[in-house]
């Protein structure tokens, strides 16, 4: 896939969650998967401990099976109060937003065994480790997650669609046994691969600024 060319802002602002417009059918070339992740090494990484692993998962048997924890937990998801219809209540510009948003993720509950790949960003610590203070989960995640999103970014720039998702955690233990994944290590997030169809991606709505923004205190 040639480069865009994007400017920093424009990968900043329209690097988003894809799920319909993931090309399904397209194979990925896994020199650029291994392109952004060089470059999501690049991230900071709280006291240079450098704690990242990234699973990379291409067997189509192992897909398969993830993407059956997924549905099962996106089930419940669906039903909670934290499905995107159910949020944003007092704001009725944000109702077709998220009727798009709900639309989106059923969609890619319904088709994620069809991905390329999967990628499974994990920490070398966990987070449930009994004893931790809020600093050490903080900087634990302050590792890993914005490598994460740096390899989204480089991905952003290379066509490849990504979308952060959490609703495999719930089986954590049992996708941790399929990818041989130590017990020590934490599972932080999913996010499915695939080129996009099409590239031309627009910033989101978004609440304003001024609703949360607070100067010099709350």
């Amino acid at each position: 896939m040639p480069r865009q060319n994007l400017t920093a802002d424009q990968v900043l602002t329209t690097t988003r969650a894809v799920r319909k417009r993931l090309d399904l059918e397209r194979p990925l070339d896994m020199t650029e998967v291994r392109e952004c992740l060089e470059i999501a090494l690049q991230s900071p990484s709280g006291s240079n401990a450098q704690g990242w692993h990234f699973v990379l998962v291409t067997e189509r048997e192992k897909i398969a099976v993830i993407a059956d924890y997924y549905r099962r937990a996106f089930a419940d998801y669906e039903a909670s109060p934290r499905q995107p219809t159910r949020l944003h209540g007092d704001k009725p510009a944000m109702v077709e937003t998220q009727e798009r948003v709900l639309s989106s993720a059923q969609y890619l509950a319904e088709n994620l065994h069809r991905v390329p790949a999967m990628l499974i960003p994990c920490s070398s610590s966990r987070a449930d480790t009994p004893g931790l203070s809020l600093s050490m989960i903080a900087g634990m995640f302050g590792s890993i997650l914005p490598a994460t999103w740096s390899f989204m970014l480089a991905a952003r720039e290379r066509g490849i669609g990504t979308c952060w998702t959490i609703l495999h955690l719930i089986y954590e233990r049992e996708v941790a046994e399929l990818l041989g994944i130590p017990d020590d290590y934490m599972q932080v997030a999913m996010t499915p691969l695939a080129y996009t169809l099409g590239t031309d991606f627009r910033p989101a709505p978004r609440l304003p600024l001024d609703d949360v923004l607070h100067v010099d205190g709350w």
